[in-house]
């Protein structure tokens, strides 16, 4: 089954994957809303593969989509290597990933929650997971069937 097909049926998980921290969040099981959960503060690569994997258990989740960093033109930078590199260590842990454009991401939800007039301070500790919630809404979006 892929994770285009399971959409419809089963939750995904959606990462927004940096250097320091991994937003997260997940879909209603019929894949319509994504939600921000957590902040996962990384460690190394295999702890946070090991964390990542269990949140998969938890929401019995069907896959994950992860953000990949594009440039404005494009192309792919050092980040999104980075990325590419995390995303293939999950993968060697049997999940299976899709990558989602995420150009954008953060910007848009640091002003979301600016909008809701957050402090500056809860911003930051929230906007990583918004962004993954964004990315995982977007995909969505993109991959419901029109009625």
């Amino acid at each position: 089954m892929t994770v285009e097909n399971s959409v419809a049926s089963l939750r995904l998980l959606g990462l927004d994957v940096g250097d320091r921290r991994i937003g997260v969040a997940v879909s209603d099981p019929t894949g319509l809303l994504a939600s921000p959960i957590s902040v996962y503060r990384r460690s190394d690569d295999l702890r946070d593969a090991d964390h990542i994997v269990s949140l998969v258990e938890e929401y019995e989740a069907s896959g994950v989509v992860v953000g990949l960093p594009m440039n404005m033109d494009g192309s792919e930078g050092p980040q999104a290597e980075k990325t590419r590199h995390f995303a293939d260590i999950l993968r060697r842990r049997g999940l299976q990933i899709l990558f989602w454009d995420e150009r954008l991401s953060t910007m848009e939800a640091t002003r979301l929650l600016m909008e809701h007039r957050h402090t500056r301070r809860k911003v930051r500790s929230r906007v990583d997971m918004t962004a993954a919630a964004l990315i995982l809404q977007s995909y969505l979006d993109r991959v419901r069937p029109v009625r």
